[in-house]
């Protein structure tokens, strides 16, 4: 979809639909949206003076113009909650409630206003709103239906196509298109990622991702670099090798370089667990709602979409991107519990359950990536349902050795509206990860399971600055938000870049 500043008064605007989003009071309407509403002959206040409109947070009301009173075919008043709670993830949500009802209105496009909680907004908020509207936009425009027989029968259909933002006061344009442009490529980059991780295990395998890596590197001009099994058995990747050997489909380990800092600086890594599809090899899971399971990559999507909105933004910085790929599945030839492995890294690791994969090529891929001498690294896997059971869908885990680094995701987090919140790392829980038959084993049991996978994995990071997100309750579900659907969320895409930027500059 594309989205558009316009130095335009909102009243002689012509568009099929004109979007105002309002807070939650009574008082005097701001200047543009004061237009509209004496144009109308105080309709917008009279609704909201009657209570038909309470402009509550997600609360939405159509109105139809007289003939000739605005330029406007349609008026949707979005609700923005109260003032005082306002904040960037309002705004997104009420661009996505904006897109949502203009979809459903069939209408080919929409006009808005940014939202005005100071009369006199300085650059600075002017930018972040402006990227906020985008985001919200683009995201709440995303459906996936790239498999249904009805899209191809309606490919001649335009549906939704562009969203122009009004804004009278020219000395605002410019900084409303900066702010334009990060808040589209940011939804850009996590939309791809949510397309990735709806798609099933039988079209997105290892060499799927790895196409898909190819296309970003090539358009973005990026350093992309693929390892097949005979690459992977050179550099002794044997928890990678041997976490696929139960299946068919071959696994790859994926990096992609974005090199447009300085040449001394560096890199930013971002790691993403690639799980394309995970039945629990031997230790299988239980068949209701396994087919959920090809959400397993969504950590690896998410490191597409973040690349991809770095390559788009061309970010000045050095960023890396690696995605371990693979499948679990069982057969003859898969690793079974007790079977001992030995890492990149040399260490041997004791598999009491298959079902524990993802640590296992994650392990694999943080030794390989300590070539890049990073300047931090930020990993996200769907890792541990015990995440899901301490906090649910509203936020990503996050651990590390490193609280500076942890406090900057934090922080990210809640600038894009996709929150982690911290979890100990105390040395006693490396006591439930010690194995009697080699140096570690790959799952401390049922207590404290989200912190003793993220000391598995600490066991094979370097000295660099390391956060690992558990991403488990977060990268899928019911898509209740405005801006999400059903399936894959994108999570954590915006925070990837959110980081990045905030390193860059």
């Amino acid at each position: 979809m594309e989205i558009a500043v316009v130095q335009a008064d909102c009243v002689d605007y012509s568009t099929p639909l004109l979007a105002v989003m309002l807070f939650e009071d009574r008082g005097s309407l701001a200047a543009p949206v004061a237009g509209v509403d004496e144009r109308l002959s105080g309709r917008i206040s009279e609704v909201l003076q009657r209570g038909d409109f309470k402009a509550r947070e997600g609360q939405h009301l159509l109105l139809y113009p007289p003939e000739g009173a605005i330029a406007a075919e349609r008026v949707l008043l979005i609700g923005l909650g109260k003032r005082e709670d306002f904040d960037l993830e309002r705004i997104r949500r009420a661009a996505a409630t904006a897109v949502k009802q203009a979809g459903r209105l069939g209408v080919a496009s929409l006009a808005t206003l940014a939202p005005l909680q100071d009369r006199q907004p300085s650059e600075n908020v002017t930018v972040k709103n402006a990227r906020a509207l985008a985001e919200g936009a683009v995201l709440g425009s995303y459906s996936f239906d790239e498999l249904k027989t009805k899209r191809e029968n309606n490919a001649s259909q335009p549906g939704l196509r562009r969203m122009d933002i009004l804004e009278p006061v020219e000395e605002r344009v410019a900084a409303m298109e900066a702010g334009v442009r990060v808040g589209s490529a940011l939804g850009n980059g996590e939309s791809l990622a949510r397309t990735l991780g709806n798609l099933p295990g039988n079209y997105a395998t290892p060499e799927y991702l790895a196409e898909r890596a190819r296309g970003i590197a090539s358009t973005f001009g990026m350093k992309v670099t693929i390892l097949g099994p005979s690459e992977m058995e050179q550099e002794g990747l044997g928890a990678i090798l041997a976490v696929a050997q139960g299946s068919e489909q071959e696994p790859r380990l994926i990096v992609l370089e974005h090199r447009k800092g300085p040449a001394e600086a560096k890199p930013l890594v971002l790691l993403g667990k690639g799980l394309t599809f995970d039945a629990g090899g031997i230790s299988i899971k239980p068949s209701q709602g396994m087919e959920e399971m090809k959400f397993d990559m969504c950590g690896g999507a998410a490191v597409l979409g973040a690349m991809h909105a770095i390559g788009e933004l061309d970010v000045p910085a050095n960023v890396v991107g690696v995605i371990p790929s693979s499948e679990n599945l069982l057969s003859g030839r898969a690793i079974k519990p007790g079977d001992v492995i030995r890492s990149h890294l040399g260490k041997t690791i004791e598999v009491v359950n298959t079902d524990a994969e993802g640590r296992l090529i994650l392990a694999d891929a943080l030794s390989y990536l300590r070539r890049f001498d990073p300047a931090a690294v930020v990993d996200a896997a769907t890792l541990t349902g015990a995440c899901v059971i301490a906090l649910g869908a509203q936020a990503s885990a996050v651990c590390g050795n490193d609280d500076g680094l942890i406090e900057e995701i934090r922080r990210a987090g809640d600038r894009v509206g996709e929150r982690v919140w911290p979890l100990p790392m105390f040395e006693e829980y490396r006591e439930q990860i010690k194995s009697d038959y080699a140096d570690i084993k790959n799952s401390g049991g049922r207590p404290a399971g989200t912190i003793t996978a993220a000391w598995f994995l600490r066991e094979f990071v370097g000295d660099f600055p390391w956060a690992h997100l558990d991403i488990a309750g977060t990268a899928y579900g019911e898509g209740k938000l405005a801006y999400q659907t059903k399936g894959a969320t994108g999570v954590p895409t915006r925070l990837f870049v959110d980081w990045v930027l905030s390193r860059a500059s």
